[in-house]
């Protein structure tokens, strides 16, 4: 019962996780929006201290919103926050990582072709990591090099390749985006805690109290929450990124990471400048060509390698994979040529410890995204998936745990692509 029930914790997890991370993100989106779109209010808003208004109609009503330049005369009754939105996300974020990747390191963080670990090795370099990255961030933020926003930029893509590499070089494919992806959460909701909140809570009391409002605390909260809407679409990225090994399995996989976060940060500058009035379409269409560009060079490589002669010079090789296929239980199918056979063998061999309708991997109980590879029907069925894990990009079998070699992998592809 345990290996069902642990996934049907992993998918509440995950699926609270979305629900929070699509809330603040939609929060980060609306009021960044707004704030780019108010115009100037007429003179007697402004006499009231307003800085802009905005009229809006949706779901069949008319709103009618307004920005102050500090703070009203007075306080509201009820002021609304926008806070647990960021805790809720961090909070389900930080129990998904430990749930998938700390409990189960050995299986999903720990890579021993990258670096030979402990589970507590892993998981303290992780913490230790990201804590680090934290506190490298606010030193920037605190820095004279805020001043100058291209100068910070750079600094802070050259913060984000150092640690990527870091994470790369430690952890798993999987586990090295997983981190980066945590520790820009755990930057953005340090911007929230630590800063955006306490600046909003001084305000609160300096209006409740009648005293002249300090703008400092609102102005270094937009700006931390301008960074925020400029990460927004790269965490988006990395969380998905563990669904597409052709791009966390890459020998590159950190740098390809990098550059599509910072094209997904600069696209979403295009909107940031459209809402605020200034349509500059050449901006998304760069963002656009540059990841275009980017996929196509990623496939045309892989493309390039798969089709590449390769030296199988080894007699032992030759011998070794023989034997292996050789040992392998092939279920009797007759009909089968002596290539498909072979192909089958090598699948049961390799493959068969998750990708079998019985499983015996000491993590995976039930065949992972449910691909079963039990018979040759099995295997037509799966062929172009198998082909883009075992073959294009050899991230299966995971971790390479049932040490397939490149002469399975050729000789998968030259039978699977022969039986089209």
């Amino acid at each position: 019962m345990w290996p069902q029930l642990y996934e049907w914790i992993a998918l509440f997890i995950k699926w609270f996780h979305v629900i929070c991370g699509v809330a603040w993100i939609g929060a980060s989106f609306y009021f960044t929006w707004l704030d780019n779109s108010l115009e100037t209010p007429p003179k007697w808003k402004q006499d009231k201290g307003i800085k802009g208004d905005l009229w809006a109609i949706h779901g069949g009503g008319f709103y009618e919103v307004a920005k102050y330049q500090v703070g009203p005369e007075q306080m509201p009754e009820k002021l609304h926050w926008f806070k647990w939105e960021a805790y809720s996300t961090w909070l389900t974020g930080t129990a998904l990582l430990i749930w998938m990747y700390y409990f189960n390191a050995q299986a999903y963080l720990i890579d021993p072709r990258v670096m030979e670990l402990s589970t507590l090795q892993a998981v303290g370099l992780g913490i230790g990591t990201i804590f680090l990255g934290v506190v490298v961030y606010e030193g920037l933020m605190r820095s004279p090099l805020n001043r100058s926003t291209p100068l910070f930029i750079a600094v802070l893509v050259l913060f984000g390749a150092l640690f990527f590499y870091a994470f790369a070089h430690m952890f798993s494919g999987r586990g090295a985006f997983i981190h980066m992806g945590a520790l820009i959460g755990s930057i953005m909701v340090n911007n929230v805690f630590h800063k955006i909140i306490p600046g909003q809570r001084k305000m609160v009391k300096q209006v409740a109290a009648g005293e002249p409002v300090d703008p400092a605390p609102g102005l270094e909260g937009k700006r931390r929450s301008i960074h925020n809407n400029y990460f927004t679409l790269p965490i988006i990225f990395l969380m998905i990124s563990n669904h597409y090994p052709m791009i966390y399995q890459h020998a590159q996989s950190w740098l390809i990471g990098l550059l599509i976060m910072l094209i997904s940060a600069y696209i979403r500058h295009y909107f940031n400048l459209k809402h605020s009035g200034q349509s500059k379409p050449s901006v998304m269409y760069v963002g656009a060509g540059a990841m275009f560009a980017l996929a196509v060079a990623i496939s045309w490589q892989a493309t390039s390698q798969l089709h590449a002669p390769k030296v199988v010079a080894a007699q032992g090789s030759e011998s070794a994979l023989t034997e292996s296929v050789a040992t392998a239980s092939v279920e009797a199918e007759p009909q089968l040529t002596e290539q498909q056979h072979s192909a089958l063998g090598i699948i049961e061999a390799r493959c068969g410890q998750c990708h079998s309708s019985t499983p015996t991997d000491d993590v995976f109980k039930v065949a992972p995204s449910g691909a079963v590879f039990d018979t040759w029907q099995d295997v037509e069925r799966w062929k172009s998936r198998i082909i883009a894990r075992a073959v294009v990009s050899g991230d299966m079998p995971f971790l390479n745990k049932t040490e397939m070699t490149d002469a399975e992998r050729q000789e998968l592809n030259k039978i699977l692509n022969a039986s089209e």
